[in-house]
């Protein structure tokens, strides 16, 4: 053969070339593989969770798979793939302190609560959600900021320019919040997640609501810092699946309600359905199951 002949690459070649290289790069291949698996993250995972925790609170599944912390954590992270990928683009060094300040909050507000029973009443974990450290979920940030994050795009989305009002994005992001809460503490609580020392609303004592005004204003108010809100809403109308974890969390959450009977819960997750199809969201998902 001729020393001068073309070498054929190498896999190891080919594979590094597929590699991006730039940040844009990176967030384009994140954005193509998450849209290529939009049923099975924001459907699949979370029906299976939710069959998955109903089986584990009925004892249908024996130890130690039942509510196996790293299982729950996994499918956990699964689901946030896609708000993660959307939000990704909009960071920077601001939004990583103010973010990093949530974080802090986070932790913070839930070591209080369930030392002294204050914002969200008197309430203790009764099922390890991964590592725990004094009581709190290591991973805690992973549950409730995503939650809060998820509140604030829907509304963003909705209001449209009117979000440019600060004093209506506060509101109506505060009031989704707590809405959202409304759904997901009912269904801890069947769970078995956490308990509260009584509670008129599901087994969820009213001043836990009072609570979340106060975490759902704090995050909205580090939300604002964080990102440009123009380009939160100019993200939001050309990326599908920003909001493919609130899909998730109505079916997760509502399918959970709807087994124990907490029917104004379901129907508060309904209602966010109801708003994801207002906003144009999933649509590519649903057609593809449509498709198959």
């Amino acid at each position: 053969m001729s020393d001068d002949a073309p070498s054929t690459p190498s896999h190891a070649e080919a594979l590094r070339d597929r590699v991006p290289r730039t940040r844009a790069g990176f967030e384009r291949e994140l954005d193509r593989l998450v849209d290529e698996n939009r049923f099975t993250i924001a459907v699949v995972f979370p029906a299976v969770g939710a069959v998955s925790l109903v089986g584990s609170a009925e004892g249908w599944i024996p130890e130690p798979f039942a509510f196996h912390p790293w299982f729950v954590l996994f499918g956990v992270l699964v689901m946030r793939s896609p708000l993660v990928v959307g939000v990704l683009p909009l960071f920077s060094r601001r939004a990583v302190g103010w973010i990093g300040a949530l974080i802090a909050y986070t932790y913070a507000i839930e070591t209080i609560g369930i030392q002294t029973g204050w914002p969200y009443g008197s309430f203790a974990y009764t099922i390890d959600l991964g590592p725990m450290l004094g009581g709190v979920p290591i991973a805690l940030p992973v549950f409730f900021i995503p939650l809060v994050v998820n509140a604030y795009l829907l509304c963003v989305l909705l209001l449209g320019e009117r979000a440019q009002n600060t004093w209506l994005r506060l509101l109506t992001v505060s009031a989704t919040v707590v809405a959202m809460d409304v759904v997901l503490d009912p269904g801890a609580v069947s769970l078995g997640f956490w308990t509260f020392d009584g509670g008129a609303f599901y087994g969820v004592p009213l001043s836990n609501y009072a609570g979340w005004v106060l975490s759902a204003v704090v995050a909205v108010v580090a939300l604002d810092r964080a990102f440009d809100l123009g380009a939160v809403l100019a993200r939001l109308r050309r990326c599908p699946f920003m909001l493919d974890d609130m899909v998730s969390f109505v079916i997760l959450w509502g399918g959970i309600n709807v087994w124990f009977g907490n029917l104004l819960p379901a129907l508060v997750a309904g209602t966010f359905g109801l708003g994801l199809l207002r906003a144009d969201r999933f649509d590519s998902g649903l057609l593809r199951l449509r498709d198959a």
